[in-house]
């Protein structure tokens, strides 16, 4: 059963920004430390901070010889349950590191040359030279390093979609990355089933096939080895019947070279650049899984018409407004994703005297929010977005009280949802005023804008919202 389900959220992976796990088993899915690298929202670079904290912490102690120190910072990282993700059949047990391999895994590491010489940089690259560490591993050894981040994300999920939370749990160690040093306390948590849960972002996961030993050595290595044969026009030369020389990758397996990670590292100390530039290709060619890789089953025509005949039927009043947040929210994460992401609902700003309706991090690698700030030079680490389901227009107070909220370090744009404008340009010309006069950029969005794209999306067309953003905010800078 998915979690969606067990707690009667009636939403699709579509309008969650959390994996909508199955409660009862693992997914085969995996916390890859590679995306949560260059991911560009505040959730994640923190996050990635905590992942090399640790690793640069554990990695000078191996280093300058302090090997019962590292041996214990190694020991927490232990099975966690806690995701629901990795590789166990059956019920959720966890893949990581138990008693019984930890100290062949720890002795592995300590005695790696990869490790002695400066090769491995990141927590990620154990998994290419170190016998005995995979994808699942490393998945599992980055939930017990960022579990503190994980815990502060699910706990925000929960809040915005009224999931209930237990009260004083041990919520078991994470890095703290002030201190250098592991610690832990009670909290209010996720149980699901007697079990602590956490939620991990879907930006931040994946099947782990480009981040691979085997993947490095197919593509990288043996590519590598390839040219370097040609080049010295080896006996494995053949020739085309144009002339042109080629050497197959099957007689480069089968007769010079075998795969394995003792052979990576001796070839990776050769010829460091061509580890480098798997990296660089790895971060240039992985993106967020989209949603039907996620769950297979999804059906995209039918979750968008249900959203927009929801839309039609929520009536403009307060009676409806919390309705019309949640439903606005999911529409949003299925419009935008992956560039806006960990959002949260009723964020206080000023000590709690005010509040924003709802509240999203800026992830964007591209289009609109990419382009917002690094080309137009809008601060917008964060997206408030004010939600209001008036049966009235919207006017000057509500400009007024998004903007107020403002500043350098939290941003200077922000969207104000809204049911539907009588006179737009009258209201554009408003946003432009607050915009001459430094006071940030509000772009509007009415039921129009987001059944259309609703629409558009159906067909194919995903980023039809941003479009729409950005011809408005070329109107609001140009009136």
């Amino acid at each position: 059963m998915r979690l969606s389900k067990h707690f009667s959220l009636k939403k699709s992976q579509y309008e969650i920004d959390f994996v909508d796990i199955n409660i009862n088993r693992d997914m085969p899915l995996f916390i890859d430390p590679y995306f949560l690298s260059i991911r560009k929202d505040r959730w994640s670079l923190d996050a990635s901070r905590t992942l090399k904290s640790f690793f640069e912490t554990f990695i000078k102690l191996i280093r300058d010889g302090k090997e019962d120190e590292a041996r214990a910072l190694f020991s927490y990282l232990h099975e966690p349950n806690e995701t629901r993700l990795g590789l166990s059949r059956g019920k959720p047990r966890g893949n990581g590191i138990g008693d019984g391999d930890a100290n062949k895994l720890f002795v592995s590491i300590k005695t790696s040359k990869a490790v002695k010489s400066g090769l491995v940089e990141d927590l990620e690259d154990f998994k290419f030279f170190i016998p005995g560490i995979g994808k699942d591993k490393i998945s599992d050894m980055s939930t017990n390093i960022i579990r503190r981040h994980l815990l502060d994300y699910t706990k925000a999920q929960c809040l915005l979609w009224n999931i209930p939370l237990t009260k004083n749990i041990n919520v078991g160690h994470w890095w703290d990355r002030k201190s250098c040093k592991w610690t832990t306390h009670h909290d209010d948590c996720l149980v699901i089933k007697d079990k602590l849960t956490l939620l991990v972002p879907k930006g931040v996961v994946s099947f782990s096939k480009h981040t691979t030993a085997n993947k490095y050595f197919d593509k990288f290595v043996l590519e590598f080895l390839q040219n370097e044969h040609i080049r010295i026009n080896s006996n494995f030369v053949q020739h085309r019947i144009d002339g042109t020389p080629y050497v197959t990758k099957k007689d480069l397996k089968e007769k010079a070279v075998t795969y394995s990670k003792e052979y990576l590292l001796e070839f990776s100390e050769k010829h460091p650049s061509v580890f480098n530039d798997y990296k660089d290709w790895v971060k240039n060619t992985s993106f967020p899984l989209q949603n039907e890789e996620i769950i297979e089953d999804l059906d995209r025509v039918k979750i968008v018409n249900y959203l927009s005949e929801k839309l039609y039927k929520t009536m403009p009043g307060n009676e409806n407004a919390t309705a019309y947040h949640r439903l606005t929210v999911g529409i949003l994460e299925l419009l935008l994703y992956p560039n806006i992401s960990a959002p949260s609902v009723e964020h206080e700003v000023n000590s709690g005297r005010k509040r924003i309706d709802i509240l999203f991090e800026n992830s964007a690698e591209n289009g609109f929010f990419y382009n917002l700030h690094i080309i137009h030079k809008y601060p917008c680490g964060y997206i408030p977005v004010e939600c209001k389901n008036y049966k009235k227009d919207i006017n000057n107070p509500e400009l007024d009280q998004l903007s107020g909220r403002f500043s350098p370090n939290k941003g200077k744009f922000g969207l104000l949802l809204c049911r539907a404008i009588n006179d737009e340009n009258l209201f554009m010309e408003r946003c432009a005023d607050n915009l001459k006069d430094d006071r940030g950029l509000i772009i509007p969005i009415t039921d129009r804008d987001l059944l259309s794209s609703l629409e558009k999306y159906k067909l194919g067309e995903l980023k039809y919202l941003e479009d729409i953003l950005t011809e408005k905010m070329k109107k609001i800078t140009f009136k």
